[in-house]
């Protein structure tokens, strides 16, 4: 999943960026409002960690403004604004969650994934299709009851792909969401994670093939077990 992290003290941006990253989510960092808008209007997000206190233009503006075009965004307010008013003013302009600095980081993770799983309607951590199942919440993937090791960016691609199961999803749209925006859009990397994800699903699936290739449109992991892929 793609994260746009909006916080203009640096220091603090990095940690919660690097531990973003290590959970592993694809982070875009921005360090003002205006910034935070530039973002928001060429990329794809599947969430926005947003603080109020912005040089530039402030929080609550932006979040205004992102509101006013997009509504299904989920945005979780990160200040250090406390009072009960700030709350209230903050989640009735739009915000889907706000947590109030200082906080425990394991905290925002968690309110993170369950702000992701309600975009995509998914009430447990746990997303299965067929012999898959994927814990969201522990990092862990089960191919018929076998724990299976992935590296970050297969398990991202593997859980944007569970999320969406039986549907086709383009190339690009894996890479908008599991990618951060520097990411060379011509390179083969998204194949070469595909290839090496499909690797260790075989192992214990053999030669059925659950995420498929349809050529020239994308990736699908499907309920039902397919052949084998085209690639």
């Amino acid at each position: 999943m793609k994260l746009l992290l909006v916080e203009d003290e640096v220091v603090l941006s990095n940690i919660i960026s690097k531990g973003l990253k290590k959970s592993g989510y694809a982070v875009d960092t921005a360090f003002d409002g205006e910034e935070a808008l530039e973002y928001f209007e060429i990329n794809v997000y599947d969430l926005i960690i947003l603080d109020l206190n912005l040089p530039k233009t402030d929080g609550m503006e932006v979040l205004k403004r992102i509101r006013s075009k997009h509504d299904d965004i989920k945005i979780l307010i990160l200040s250090a604004r406390s009072d009960i008013q700030d709350k209230i003013t903050g989640l009735d302009t739009g915000a889907n969650d706000y947590l109030v600095k200082p906080f425990d980081f394991q905290e925002l993770d968690a309110r993170i994934r369950s702000l992701l799983r309600r975009s995509f309607t998914q009430e447990s951590t746990i997303i299965s299709c067929s012999d898959i199942a994927l814990d969201s919440s522990k990092k862990l993937v089960f191919v018929k009851g076998s724990q299976i090791d992935l590296t970050k960016k297969e398990f991202s691609i593997l859980e944007y792909l569970m999320f969406h199961k039986n549907e086709v999803i383009s190339a690009e749209e894996l890479i908008e969401h599991t990618w951060d925006s520097e990411v060379d859009l011509f390179s083969n990397s998204l194949k070469f994670h595909i290839h090496s994800l499909r690797k260790k699903v075989a192992i214990v699936l053999g030669k059925k093939e659950m995420i498929r290739t349809i050529r020239g449109q994308g990736y699908i992991i499907s309920e039902s077990l397919g052949k084998e892929s085209d690639e």
